[in-house]
């Protein structure tokens, strides 16, 4: 899984959570292994110009995006657009990213140990 093709540096977030995200996790057979015991709803909160709030849901393998709010999302990831895009194009790891308190996390934390399943 470590040699998967990046979102186009440009993408728009709306693009990438409806679009992007759940049409990559369809052609890769071995992340949709990884996630078919998962069930969860993941909110993604981008602060800043192109931003916007995404709701992501995964069930069985399959994912599912949509722009706007959700009431009981598992888990809760906020950032800023400059933060998504260097998490995107891999100039900014995870970790790092969490560490240095660019991410924020909450809700179900073990579902952070998945994000790269999911989002790439």
């Amino acid at each position: 899984m470590g040699d998967r093709a990046l979102p186009p540096g440009d993408i728009p977030a709306h693009d990438f959570f409806t679009r992007w995200v759940p049409e990559s996790v369809a052609r890769d057979l071995a992340r949709q292994h990884h996630l078919r015991d998962t069930r969860a709803v993941l909110l993604f909160e981008l602060d800043g110009e192109g931003g916007g709030i995404y709701t992501v849901a995964i069930a069985e393998g399959v994912v599912e995006g949509s722009p706007g709010d959700h009431h009981a999302p598992d888990l809760r990831i906020k950032l800023d657009v400059e933060t998504w895009r260097a998490l995107n194009d891999g100039s900014l790891s995870a970790p790092d990213a969490f560490l240095r308190r660019r991410v924020r996390l909450e809700g179900n934390l073990r579902l952070a140990v998945k994000l790269h399943v999911i989002i790439g």
